[in-house]
């Protein structure tokens, strides 16, 4: 069974957890996938405002405040934690090794046991301040994945635009997906 936490924050950009959380559903069918879900205090209050539709009831869900979770100990070996999307303020934390929820502990963890933590930032435009800490967190062993979409497999619609980006950071889970390649031959589709 793998083990992977997702936690949604407040950032704008509430699509790319949909989107992720969508594949991921797909994918339970051809890997036995454990996955375990957190949203920060203001997540949910922008994902209804961005989407339009209600928190996903389908996944474990936990407090941002529950320390009993079990992604919230290395011992529990999860072997991921995905933020998407991930706010600057939430990036901050996580560079000065700072725990103070749920989301900040399981990135912590993930840190210090060696493990995935893949960090998807939507913000624009970025000071020094959030460049340093997107340094800090690669250094310290983060994946930082930008939500900036590609362009090359030209998407057809904003789905397909963010899966640019969405399908990514499933390739970086090592989870077994399709999607078009940079030199690979992109889909045809009349203009």
């Amino acid at each position: 069974m793998r083990k992977i936490a997702v936690a949604i924050t407040g950032a704008s950009g509430s699509i790319y957890a949909a989107r992720f959380l969508e594949h991921l559903r797909r994918l339970r069918d051809q890997v036995p996938l454990e996955v375990s879900l957190v949203f920060s205090e203001n997540a949910p209050t922008v994902w209804t405002w961005e989407l339009q539709m209600p928190l996903p009831t389908d996944f474990h869900t936990y407090h941002v405040k529950d320390y009993f979770a079990p992604f919230a100990s290395g011992s529990a070996k999860y072997e991921a934690l995905v933020i998407i999307p991930c706010s600057m303020g939430t990036v901050g934390r996580i560079a000065s090794g700072i725990s103070d929820d749920l989301i900040t502990r399981a990135a912590d963890v993930m840190l210090k046991e060696r493990r995935r933590l893949i960090l998807v930032p939507r913000e624009t435009p970025l000071h020094a301040g959030h460049l340093e800490n997107l340094l800090r967190v690669a250094q310290l062993g983060g994946i930082v994945v930008p939500a900036m979409p590609s362009f090359y497999s030209r998407p057809a619609d904003i789905e397909a635009l963010v899966d640019t980006v969405v399908l990514r950071v499933l390739d970086l889970l090592a989870l077994p997906i399709e999607y078009q390649r940079w030199g690979s031959e992109p889909p045809s589709r009349s203009v």
